[in-house]
């Protein structure tokens, strides 16, 4: 994982790690894998399952009760990411603020990232 000694890869709010750790407890799963996905008008959608074990190459991020399995695949560009879950009146969901997003759809279902080359200069400067 492109990581900071010392600093998560991914931030999980209070309010993601409840829900985390109530569908993990309600689904009997070992932890919430995110990843990525080409799709979208923007070009990539994250994803979302709830798995039994982590692969061997998940980056594995646990706080309190719920656990986040980050798939190799997506690891650069979810970097620095924060998750957070919102519930509203019209809709209820997970959220991912990602520094790494360069683009958008206009109903923010799907994101662009810059090429490989400035995220990894960017997470080395």
């Amino acid at each position: 994982m492109f990581s900071i000694p010392g600093k998560p890869p991914v931030t999980i709010t209070p309010a993601a790690e409840a829900r985390i750790a109530r569908l993990m407890a309600e689904k009997g799963a070992s932890g919430l894998r995110i990843g990525l996905k080409k799709g979208g008008c923007a070009g990539m959608e994250y994803t979302m399952e709830l798995a039994e074990t982590p692969s061997p190459n998940d980056e594995v991020v646990e706080q309190g009760a719920a656990r986040v399995l980050i798939a190799p695949t997506a690891q650069m560009f979810l970097f620095g990411t924060e998750i957070d879950y919102r519930t509203g009146l019209l809709d209820s969901g997970f959220r991912f603020v990602n520094p790494n997003v360069t683009d958008t759809c206009g109903c923010g279902e799907s994101i662009r990232f810059e090429p490989l080359e400035g995220l990894a200069a960017r997470r080395d400067g």
